[in-house]
């Protein structure tokens, strides 16, 4: 008879599944023994980084990935990105090893306790087998619920014994691999009236999230904001670019609080929202959630996310299915030759002084980037700046987390490099980092060298939570401990793992930094120390 691990390496490359993203501990070496030589392992020094870096490389290749974690231990490192990897709808295959069934009662040193319970509720399906013989079947169901929508992870919790008792070809039968439907299209007269509201309206206006990324549906979101002459603005918070920030309807980003989004919205009399929740807050600004006689529509694949929204009616759908389907039945309309610019460009960025600004360090990064190459951002002081340099116009070029949660986007650009060069695309990967979130998943670095993905990571050194400062200013908490993070040598902590690193405090050194990076076949680091000059947080 075969045993449970021989099927069940059979089922993964059935799918399509030969990566796994791991940091290996004694109750996962059962399942790693004698490693296939078709399957790669890509290791990653701490759990964290094992999901960010499957986080990436899932939404790189738009297909889920195995994660190979330590027992209860590594599922608690793990769980910050899980649970940016559930907000993201990124449909990884979350495995953790068991304690042996032989002792478990007992609770020895590394049982996961209550293992099903622990990653809830930022998974979509948790399961360990009450028998070896289901692990096979285990992985099926998983497969087919990460994927499903809304995708996103399900963790299996997996004991070690299990891989060599022997699987009965009796229940071979049904561990035969089946597709599932990855989208859900919307109700037909539920289409019918959103179709007859938004022809009706006399000024919409278009809230695009990341969903429309997701479901490859950015011609069908510019057709729509075409026929429509409508604004688009990209909902807060949005982990992946909607519309091309380049369109002359692009709006720009709402802010995050309840009253200064409403008042952005002003002037129209229907907000349809694709794609997006309603809406994603930060701080509590109070004010009235639409302005005075609008009504708003929500499409989204998530249930969940159309219970919650407190205004609106909803639509389930796949984004791409909705606007197809939605199209034929809107009329074409004129643009107002009186509409101002919706979002002009702010003036030259000073590259003279220094420290430099974020919005000069941004301009010198962004003069040595190529045509085309993928962006990714964990800097959440200097994201105005970045959306007003880096402006987006090609599908799939940017990744941010969804979460709020820091320490995603070092190991996502390893998953993402990963993704580019399975792929075929090679686009390299630049990443912007704060010298804040630098230090939560600095460890992914090593990974990122030891693979030798093309990926830039620019820090920009601020020595300080500058994020956190403006937020105490719009809270009124001054005198705030912990915001500053002086004494940190980020060159030599970069260079301790591999990469090549290098310290460029003017723009000129900067550009020529990122330029020598981008040449390089590895990953690089280049530091830009920036001024300690922070803006409001709702912009």
């Amino acid at each position: 008879m075969r045993t449970v691990k021989d099927v069940t390496y059979g089922l993964l490359r059935q799918l399509g599944l030969t990566t796994i993203v791991g940091n290996p501990g004694s109750t996962e070496e059962t399942f790693l023994k004698d490693f296939p030589d078709d399957f790669r392992y890509v290791l990653a020094l701490q759990e964290a980084s094992v999901v960010g870096i499957a986080d990436g490389l899932s939404q790189g290749l738009r297909k889920p990935v195995i994660v190979n974690i330590h027992t209860g231990a590594g599922l608690g490192n793990a769980m910050g990105c899980v649970l940016t990897a559930y907000q993201n709808k990124t449909p990884l295959i979350v495995t953790a090893g068991q304690q042996t069934r032989d002792m478990v009662l007992l609770e020895p040193l590394l049982t996961n306790v209550d293992a099903v319970h622990m990653p809830r509720p930022w998974v979509k399906w948790s399961y360990e087998p009450a028998r070896a013989q289901d692990v096979p079947g285990a992985f099926l169901r998983a497969y087919a619920a990460a994927l499903q929508p809304p995708a996103g992870p399900v963790f299996l919790s997996l004991p070690l014994d299990d891989w060599d008792k022997e699987m009965p070809a009796s229940l071979l039968e049904s561990l035969a691999p089946r597709s599932v439907a990855t989208r859900v299209g919307p109700d037909p007269e539920r289409l019918a009236e959103f179709a007859r509201r938004i022809d009706a309206s006399a000024r919409p206006v278009l809230v695009y999230g990341s969903d429309i990324a997701r479901s490859q549906a950015w011609q069908a979101g510019i057709a729509l904001a075409e026929r429509l002459a409508a604004p688009v603005w990209t909902a807060p918070f949005a982990e992946r670019t909607p519309f091309p920030e380049t369109h002359p309807l692009h709006a720009g980003t709402l802010p995050a609080g309840i009253g200064p989004l409403g008042e952005r919205l002003a002037g129209h009399d229907l907000v349809v929202v694709v794609g997006a929740p309603v809406f994603r807050y930060y701080p509590f600004v109070a004010g009235r959630y639409l302005p005075a006689n609008a009504a708003l529509l929500q499409v989204t694949d998530d249930p969940e996310m159309s219970a919650k929204a407190p205004v609106g009616d909803s639509l389930l759908s796949d984004s791409r299915l909705f606007l197809e389907a939605l199209l034929p039945s809107i009329r074409s309309r004129v643009p107002s030759a009186a509409a101002p610019a919706l979002r002009p460009a702010t003036g030259p960025a000073d590259l003279a002084t220094l420290p430099l600004s974020a919005a000069a360090a941004m301009t010198a990064v962004r003069r040595a980037c190529p045509a085309d190459f993928v962006l990714v951002e964990e800097s959440p002081s200097n994201v105005p700046e970045m959306q007003d340099i880096f402006r987006i116009d090609r599908p799939d070029s940017f990744y941010t987390f969804a979460s709020g949660g820091l320490g995603w986007g070092m190991p996502a650009a390893v998953g993402l490099a990963l993704a580019e060069r399975d792929s075929g695309r090679n686009r390299p990967v630049v990443v912007l980092m704060g010298d804040g979130s630098f230090q939560y998943s600095v460890q992914s670095l090593y990974s990122a060298v030891r693979q030798q993905v093309k990926a830039v990571y620019v820090v920009f050194q601020n020595d300080e939570y500058a994020i956190l400062k403006s937020f105490a200013e719009l809270e009124r908490t001054p005198n705030v401990p912990g915001l500053d993070i002086p004494g940190i040598d980020l060159v030599s902590l970069a260079r301790g793992y591999g990469a090549p690193t290098v310290l460029a405090p003017t723009a000129d050194e900067v550009t020529a930094a990122v330029t020598e990076a981008l040449k390089r076949p590895g990953a690089s680091v280049v530091v830009v120390p920036i001024t300690r000059r922070f803006h409001s947080l709702l912009g």
